[in-house]
C-alpha cells in the first residue's frame, strides 16, 4: 500500500472492514466472543500495517494501551478498529464501522470511515458535499441504545425527527450522505470515536464542533472527548443556540461511561 495519507487511511479502513466481514461470518459461542474477535483481529491488523507503512508515526487505538510518546509525536494515527461492536455482533445489522484518521501537528489531516456491511468507504481523499435535503423537519441521527437526554429535548424544542442507528461513525456519515441533517452527541466519547468521522465530515463541508461551539481537539493527554456536533452548515447556528442551555450538563462522569475493553485498559 502506497500513496498519500488520504489514500492510506481509505485503504486501511476498507481492508480492515473486509477482515471484519470474514471474522463476522465465523461461528462463535456467543455475541461477546464475536465482539472480542472483531475488536482484536482488526486492531492487530491495523497496528501491523501502520507499523510497517508509517513506522515513524504514533498510534492511538481504542484497543491498545495508550502510549504517552504520542504526545510529542508530529503525526498520530487515531483508530477505532471496530466502531459499533453491538451491531457487529447482530448479524442482520449493517450499522457498524471502521475508523482510521491521521492527526498531524495539531489538526486532523486525513481520515476514512468504512461501512463494511454496505461495501462503502467514505474518505477525505474524495468525498462530496451532502445532496440537497428534502422538505420536512430537521432529521437528527440518534443512538439506538443510549440516546442522551439532550437529544430528546432537541427533538421536542425543534420539532425534529429522530433517526435511530448504531455506531458513531454511521451516524456522522448519515449526515455526510444526506440521510440526516445533524448528529448531536452528549453521552461521552473518546477521540477514536469521532476523529475519522470528523475528518470526513469536514472534507465534505459540514460543521463540526463541541456542543458549545468550541473546536474539537485531538491527540490530547486525556483522549476523553465527551460531546460532538456534526451538521449541515445551514443548521449550525440554530442547533448551537438550542443547545446553549443543555451543553454544560452534557458531560457525563467517567463512572457513567461504558467500560473500555480489557486490551484498551491494560
Amino acid at each position: 500500500m502506497t500513496g498519500t495519507d488520504h489514500d492510506l487511511a481509505r485503504t486501511l479502513a476498507t481492508r480492515a472492514g473486509e477482515l471484519l466481514l470474514t471474522v463476522r461470518s465465523r461461528d462463535f459461542a456467543d455475541a461477546a466472543a464475536r465482539k472480542a474477535a472483531g475488536d482484536g483481529e482488526s486492531h492487530r491488523w491495523l497496528a501491523e500495517q501502520l507499523g510497517a507503512l508509517r513506522p515513524g508515526d504514533a498510534v492511538l487505538s481504542e484497543e491498545a494501551a495508550d502510549d504517552p510518546a504520542r504526545l510529542t509525536a508530529d503525526r498520530v494515527w487515531i483508530v477505532d478498529p471496530l466502531d459499533g461492536t453491538r451491531e457487529f455482533s447482530e448479524l442482520e445489522r449493517t450499522d457498524w464501522a471502521v475508523h482510521v484518521a491521521l492527526w498531524e501537528r495539531g489538526e486532523l489531516a486525513a481520515g476514512a470511515v468504512a461501512l463494511p456491511a454496505e461495501g462503502t468507504t467514505l474518505g477525505t481523499s474524495a468525498v462530496e458535499p451532502p445532496p440537497a435535503r428534502p422538505d420536512g423537519p430537521l432529521r437528527l441521527a440518534v443512538s439506538r441504545s443510549r440516546p442522551p437526554a439532550l437529544v430528546a429535548d432537541l427533538v421536542a424544542q425543534l420539532a425534529a425527527e429522530p433517526v435511530a442507528m448504531g455506531s458513531a461513525g454511521v451516524k456522522a456519515m448519515s449526515v455526510v450522505r444526506g440521510a440526516t441533517d445533524a448528529y448531536v452527541h452528549g453521552g461521552g466519547q473518546y477521540e477514536w470515536d469521532s476523529a475519522a468521522p470528523v475528518a470526513v465530515a469536514r472534507a465534505a463541508g459540514l460543521h463540526t464542533s463541541r456542543l458549545d461551539g468550541s473546536p474539537l481537539r485531538y491527540n490530547r493527554p486525556d483522549p476523553y472527548l465527551p460531546d460532538l456536533l456534526v451538521c449541515r452548515p445551514e443548521f449550525a447556528d440554530q442547533l448551537l443556540a438550542a443547545l446553549a442551555g443543555d451543553a454544560p450538563d452534557a458531560d457525563p462522569t467517567r463512572e457513567e461511561m461504558p467500560e473500555r475493553t480489557t486490551a484498551a485498559a491494560a
